[in-house]
């Protein structure tokens, strides 16, 4: 939509193929050059491009050649045709000026073939040229003194002279003699005398309606007579071995009632992917009383701590992205990313982030924003040296409770703003360039991983792009439910 201070022109168009049937194709539209209007704060430039439509019409609105202010002035639109069975499409100039807000390609396009491009100059109207003779006032000033009074009327002419009669014209030839009126033949038969059948006039013969072969006959209803039916088949004498009125339960044919739908002792229903939903399913099977995460309150981790020495301690570089793998398997709630301290006081200007994301990279969770965190290990009826070191699990909350369906997922953490003896965190040693952690057969999946450089959690994750490192000593990580 152009703006409204630069003054337009429509033109239109219709092309037709000689026997009148609509043509297709493409009329285009180009100015010399971009053309620029200070007043309007805008540049215009490109081809306009009109799409003959089922009539064979264009229309297109264009900015007026004179527009004021424009630049370049004085410049003229170079209209090219390319119509479908016409090889040669012509190309020639036009001017729209804005006094003429509409015009039709027809009243402006060059007609003489030996003159295949030319611009149409507008000249003066006959009111400017009375101005420049001399004449003072307004347009409809001019209109009104072009009409004079009415002058006398003339005297009436004589009566020219009869002129003389013309020879009488040669007597034409006798005609030949027409029919005499009688009927010569009727549907194709010449004789003294016609009889003709049904068949001669398009008709069945009246002996065919209810006979075998022939057609139905209708009664007075409308309809046709029983008599004239074929014969149908026996009514339902039972359904299911029962008769009368017949009922049918789900028992009758060997189904379950509805009812019996996600009902206990009854059958398993499935939900939207088709699946059957973990509220139906019964408790996962694993080793019987063994240390789970769920036994201590999270919902899945990265590996048991229990077991993990850690004789130095280990500090969250600022803006590294810490990633590291879980396994869930089976559908599993969570609303919290957290990670084992070994020493954060809750120092106020640090900001944090996490996030989850598929084993396809895509997010399917994360902070909205860095969040702070209180110092570790303040959970009451805690040992004493874990509240006094500050020590213990902290939780970074999601936006809201995420289902994730069995499957491979990355937990993220990355210390957004604070310095590098912040936070103290328990980890799996590592002296390799790799970590032990990344040991897998088949499809790659890193359980262990890192980005430097990143000031919040990303839109989604990428094992295999350059910047991943795997050398460092690994976090530990788990989800829960709060």
């Amino acid at each position: 939509m152009l703006p409204d201070s630069i003054p337009t022109v429509t033109i239109t168009g219709r092309f037709l193929s000689p026997d009148g049937r609509p043509l297709s194709g493409t009329i285009v539209f180009r100015a010399p050059a971009q053309l620029t209007f200070p007043a309007a704060d805008v540049i215009l430039g490109g081809p306009v491009t009109a799409q003959l439509d089922a009539q064979g019409q264009i229309s297109a609105t264009l900015p007026a050649t004179d527009a004021p202010g424009m630049i370049p002035d004085g410049w003229s639109y170079t209209v090219t045709e390319s119509l479908s069975g016409i090889p040669a499409g012509r190309s020639y100039q036009v001017l729209l000026p804005a006094e003429a807000p509409e015009v039709d390609l027809a009243d402006i396009a060059p007609t003489d073939p030996t003159k295949p491009n030319y611009v149409p100059v507008r000249g003066a109207s006959a009111y400017e040229v009375a101005k420049a003779e001399g004449f003072e006032g307004t347009r409809p000033d001019w209109l009104a003194s072009l009409v004079g009074p009415r002058g006398p009327e003339g005297q009436r002419g004589p009566a020219g002279p009869q002129g003389e009669t013309g020879p009488q014209g040669a007597r034409g030839e006798r005609g030949t003699p027409g029919a005499d009126g009688r009927v010569q033949s009727v549907n194709g038969q010449a004789a003294a005398e016609v009889t003709l059948a049904a068949a001669d006039v398009g008709a069945v013969p009246a002996a065919a309606a209810g006979a075998p072969g022939g057609v139905a006959q209708l009664d007075d209803t409308g309809r046709v007579p029983t008599t004239q039916l074929p014969p149908t088949a026996g009514a339902v004498a039972s359904v299911n071995g029962k008769a009368g009125a017949v009922q049918l339960t789900a028992g009758d044919v060997g189904a379950l009632a509805t009812s019996t739908r996600g009902a206990a002792g009854g059958v398993a229903s499935l939900d939207a992917d088709g699946r059957v939903p973990a509220t139906q399913l019964p408790p996962a099977t694993g080793a019987r009383n063994t240390w789970s995460p769920q036994a201590l309150g999270f919902q899945a981790w990265t590996c048991d701590p229990y077991t993990v020495s850690n004789p130095v301690a280990k500090f969250l570089a600022p803006q590294r992205l810490y990633v590291c793998g879980i396994n869930i398997t089976e559908p599993t709630q969570v609303n919290r990313v957290i990670m084992f301290a070994r020493g954060y006081g809750g120092v106020p200007a640090d900001r944090f982030a996490a996030g989850i994301y598929r084993e396809d990279g895509t997010k399917v969770t994360g902070t909205a924003a860095p969040v702070s965190l209180d110092m570790a290990g303040q959970t009451a009826g805690s040992p004493p040296q874990m509240i006094n070191n500050h020590i213990g699990a902290t939780a970074i909350a999601m936006p809201s409770t995420v289902t994730l369906a069995p499957g491979r997922y990355w937990v993220t953490w990355v210390l957004t703003t604070g310095s590098t003896s912040d936070y103290a965190y328990f980890h799996v040693q590592n002296e390799s360039p790799v970590a032990a952690a990344n040991f897998f057969f088949g499809t790659p999946f890193a359980r262990a991983w890192y980005l430097n450089g990143q000031p919040n959690t990303p839109a989604r994750l990428n094992q295999a792009e350059a910047g991943v490192l795997t050398d460092h000593d690994i976090p530990i990580m788990a989800v829960a439910l709060a």
